[in-house]
């Protein structure tokens, strides 16, 4: 009896005719069931081997089930709150100074002077003078008013930083990083600054976070997402893009991993994104004479960490846990050192071409070392992938929360200080006050100093309805496209119909006229006497009336422009 010839089977259990027809059928999605049986039937020897925990290599970590949502909405809205509740209250209590008096000033112009301002001067911050300069449109110019967006903005980064710890690690790292992060006295301070460094911080970790979830699932979208993250970066302040060095170890790490796709992608994306910065860093090298002042020292280094963080109480706890806790991520230790360490050292090692070694610049590194300290405090509750007892975890958590609430009782010297006014700033408020209570119709006023006395006192008479006159004013900074004005060339003209004269100056000393232009000082020796002098902290204000002499010779002349008529 003949039998049909048997069918040569494959080790998987497929013919040979199905397995050439499937070549030529579309591909359908196999479904679960037949997956399943398909791993029942493999032999065991050709199912891929899982090193064991006591083995020479180490098996790669799963990937991490997240919880979706319900883990990832109060992972961010508990830091988010937390920094609110630290950044809101009394954020007008505090002056504004120098740099803050200076936003205040170019987002007030006008468009086209503003343009004309920033052709010589600040041009690498007129993304963040138009966007204040649509918010005062908006909301006005009060110093509770100025510091919202900042605040907001900083509140933002600390639960940005809960969803990176979340990403990295765990919900309870995440969480820890958080919170952490918003009682740290550096960031209230810089938070309730008028200045962009806290948006340099939110975008530096929105940028971070969008990455990796990129490396994990591509997306066109995605990945031109992550390219408008970039000019964000620069355009809120261009030390930040020291960032992008830790995106390229993530990128590498990745694509040692088997990712063909990310380091096309992540380049591209990035290139096109400088492509909307460099114009504007170009130009900015041309004005870096504005921060030539910025010669740093060892001795800066040395301070660096107190700088940074706001306080020694607070910076060497971190500073510490960071490290134990880099030692625990050694497969992200390349990254996060050249997110934390690399900027410093850099701006350091230039700032003498450069000039941007300072702690405000680099605050963005901040958020690195505070998620490497709740990392080392993470993996006291259990693996950072997650694995491990719940109890244990549970009680990670708990160890993690102690810990923040310890960093806050020893932040809170470093928060009284930075939500104070900033010691040896002087008090124009007060000055501004004094005159105005003492002021009579036709005072004039003139300045001396190295504090931008005029642009301090305009903003603090903003709203005045009557002021002294500017009465050595020859051209204004919108008319000299700078932030300070041009004093009179002939300061004795110029006075000459002055009754009263009141001087506010920050230059102490036996000679009130210091730091002021020699024919200033010099025509009001001669035409004016002291009256009254009322000193505040850092500043005086000096009332001058007219002299006998210059009494008489007024009236004398008076007298014979009458006879002559």
């Amino acid at each position: 009896m003949n039998r049909p010839p048997r069918r040569e089977m494959s080790f998987d259990g497929e013919s040979e005719s199905t397995r050439t027809m499937s070549l030529f059928l579309p591909s359908q999605p196999r479904r679960a069931a037949d997956t399943a049986a398909e791993a029942a039937r493999t032999p065991e020897a050709v199912r891929p081997a899982v090193p064991r925990e006591d083995g020479p290599a180490e098996p790669p970590a799963p990937r991490r089930d997240r919880g979706g949502w319900r883990t990832g909405a109060p992972v961010f809205a508990l830091p988010t709150l937390l920094a609110l509740v630290m950044l809101l209250p009394g954020l007008g209590d505090r002056q504004l100074w120098r740099d803050e008096h200076a936003t205040w000033w170019a987002a007030s112009l006008s468009l086209h002077d503003l343009s004309v301002l920033t052709k010589s001067i600040d041009i690498v911050f007129i993304p963040y003078y138009l966007g204040m300069h649509v918010w005062i449109a908006v909301f006005g110019d009060s110093e509770t008013a100025l510091r919202i967006p900042g605040a907001l903005a900083m509140a933002a980064a600390a639960g940005l930083l809960g969803l990176l710890g979340r990403h990295l690690f765990t919900a309870r790292v995440g969480l820890v990083a958080g919170l952490a992060f918003a009682v740290v006295p550096g960031i209230t301070r810089y938070g309730q600054e008028v200045r962009p460094y806290a948006f340099a911080v939110a975008a530096v970790l929105a940028s971070t976070l969008l990455l990796l979830r990129l490396l994990e699932r591509h997306g066109f979208k995605g990945w031109c997402a992550y390219a408008l993250t970039v000019p964000l970066i620069g355009w809120s302040h261009l030390a930040s893009l020291c960032v992008l060095a830790a995106h390229l170890a993530f990128v590498v790490r990745a694509r040692r991993a088997g990712d063909r796709v990310a380091g096309w992608a992540w380049t591209a994306a990035a290139l096109l994104g400088l492509c909307l910065v460099l114009p504007m860093a170009l130009a900015g090298s041309g004005q870096s004479g504005q921060i030539a002042w910025n010669n740093p020292t060892f001795h800066d280094l040395q301070t660096y960490p107190e700088q940074l963080f706001g306080s020694w109480a607070v910076a060497v706890p971190v500073l510490v846990l960071a490290v134990v806790g880099a030692l625990f991520v050694r497969e992200y230790a390349l990254p996060f050192a050249l997110w934390t360490v690399l900027p410093p050292l850099l701006t350091f090692a230039t700032a003498a071409q450069l000039h941007l070694f300072l702690p405000r610049y680099l605050l963005f590194t901040v958020p690195a070392w505070v998620l490497l300290a709740a990392a080392a405090l993470g993996r006291a509750g259990g693996r950072l992938n997650g694995e491990g007892p719940r109890a244990l975890r549970t009680g990670g958590l708990v160890l993690g929360l102690v810990a923040v609430a310890g960093l806050t009782l020893a932040a809170q010297p470093g928060l009284r200080t930075a939500r104070a006014d900033i010691a040896g700033e002087p008090d124009f408020r007060g000055a501004a006050t004094y005159l105005l209570e003492h002021q009579e119709k036709g005072d004039a006023v003139a300045y001396g100093g190295t504090f931008s006395e005029r642009r301090a006192l305009d903003y603090e008479w903003r709203d005045a309805a009557t002021r002294p006159k500017d009465v050595l004013v020859y051209r204004t900074p919108q008319e000299l496209g700078s932030y300070g004005a041009q004093e009179c060339p002939r300061p004795a003209s110029c006075l000459a119909t002055t009754k009263r004269l009141w001087l506010v100056t920050t230059a102490f000393g036996e000679d009130p006229y210091g730091d002021m232009p020699r024919a200033n000082a010099k025509a009001i020796r001669a035409g004016f006497r002291l009256a009254g002098t009322k000193e505040l902290h850092n500043v005086r204000v000096l009332l001058y009336t007219r002299s006998a002499a210059e009494h008489a010779r007024d009236d004398s002349a008076a007298d014979r422009a009458v006879h002559a008529s």
